[in-house]
């Protein structure tokens, strides 16, 4: 049984989908970051940095106490390993998935969150943030889009925890003031993932909590 500490955000979004995928048993717990419930001391104890998601394990493979982790990348990482599932085995797809994995956390999310502050949450514009992060969410739709030209998921053949990763920020494309139909593989890829049914159960669980 895994405790799941969400909001539906894009990062919490990533383990829904996770877990929904691999079929694992889980429990939400919501996370209401519009009422500050993450500065909580008992969220603060199993994830310090104060953002969502993180989980608790309590069933960790070494027979222990409970294993907390945050932080989404580290989370998906856990669970795959743990499982078995959407992280392949063969090297050399292995590691394709984790440079992909590692370029949504370390780009691909914290390039559109910027966007998607000054665009639309800064309380006045500032025209030089929203052109670079702009363009800059341009520069890394084309990255993927060349990607997914030459294999059909990230990692390679076969989808992973590097698409359930990336998913969920393109989902939001439209705020981002980005068509689809200018990043055609990418189009087709969100297509594919947006009818999967672990997307969509992942998603009618954004709407109960």
């Amino acid at each position: 049984m895994i405790d799941l500490y969400y909001a539906p955000t894009p990062n919490g979004h990533k383990i829904t989908l996770f877990l929904e995928e691999a079929g694992i048993e889980y429990r939400l717990h919501r996370v209401d970051i519009g009422k500050g419930e993450q500065f909580r001391p008992e969220f603060l104890a199993i994830s310090p940095n104060n953002k969502i998601p993180a989980i608790v394990d309590n069933d960790p493979a070494d027979g222990g106490a409970p294993l907390s982790l945050f932080e989404s990348g580290a989370i998906l990482l856990y669970l795959a390993e743990k499982t078995g599932q959407l992280l392949s085995g063969e090297l050399r797809e292995r590691e394709t998935t984790l440079q992909w994995l590692f370029w949504q956390m370390a780009g691909f999310g914290p390039m559109l969150g910027q966007n998607h502050h000054f665009a639309h949450f800064a309380p006045q514009p500032v025209p030089y943030a929203i052109e670079r992060y702009q363009v800059e969410t341009q520069r890394l739709y084309t990255v993927l889009n060349k990607r997914l030209e030459n294999a059909p998921w990230l990692g390679g053949n076969h989808y992973s925890i590097a698409d359930i990763a990336t998913y969920p920020w393109v989902a939001s494309h439209e705020r981002q003031r980005i068509s689809l139909e200018d990043y055609p593989a990418v189009s087709n890829w969100f297509e594919r993932i947006r009818h999967r049914p672990a997307t969509l159960a992942a998603w009618k669980k954004a709407e109960v909590v």
